[in-house]
């Protein structure tokens, strides 16, 4: 059929057709409908065929989406797990480091006697010097010890800087400082003076 014969196709007889009785419908018109019948059933076709395809791919495309950015975070994590070693590397030494600061039991009586000669070196009077009982925390123990001296602010300036200096942690806390008498040189200071000892496995050496 070409476009000549187009021309002459009456289309006023789809209207008249019955459709109980196709079989007496003009020769261009059943061709008509064939074709149109032909392409809804491959259009048919096509959609049933592909339809469960596009929802496998739509599943697929969001599982590479997933595995993606699952994959950059494993990257990005492996990529900092040597940071993350280097990093617990160097926390395990500071810590025991640490810990080789801190006297054990058996070298606390040691330790007292190194505090109070380290204030007497200094040039102050000692007024009391009191070890308190020691403190349990968890891992390690507070040992306290109440001081209370005389001397010049240098004498307590050089005092701080040599227990600054021992071998063990040795701190300072509550400094309480006033001159013996108004206008005088000589001060009098109240000092707790704290060290630490490690307990091993939260234990009681």
């Amino acid at each position: 059929m070409n476009l000549s014969s187009l021309r002459d196709l009456d289309f006023n007889e789809l209207r008249q057709i019955d459709l109980n009785n196709i079989g007496s419908a003009p020769t261009w018109v059943r061709n008509l409908l064939l074709t149109v019948l032909f392409v809804a059933i491959l259009a048919a076709g096509y959609y049933f065929d592909t339809s469960d395809q596009r929802v496998a791919l739509h599943r697929a495309q969001a599982q590479e989406t997933t595995l993606r950015n699952d994959l950059v975070f494993k990257a990005r994590r492996a990529a900092n797990l040597k940071i993350y070693e280097h990093q617990l590397a160097e926390m395990k030494r500071s810590f025991g480091k640490m810990l080789q600061q801190l006297p054990n039991k058996t070298e606390i009586p040691g330790l007292l006697v190194d505090i109070s000669q380290t204030a007497l070196s200094s040039g102050l009077e000692i007024d009391l010097f009191r070890p308190e009982p020691e403190q349990k925390k968890g891992f390690y123990a507070i040992k306290p010890i109440q001081i209370q001296a005389k001397g010049t602010y240098p004498e307590f300036a050089h005092f701080v800087s040599e227990i600054a200096a021992l071998p063990r942690i040795v701190t300072l806390g509550n400094i309480n400082m006033h001159p013996v008498k108004k206008g005088s040189p000589i001060l009098t200071m109240s000092v707790v003076a704290r060290t630490y000892r490690y307990l091993p496995d939260n234990g009681d050496q």
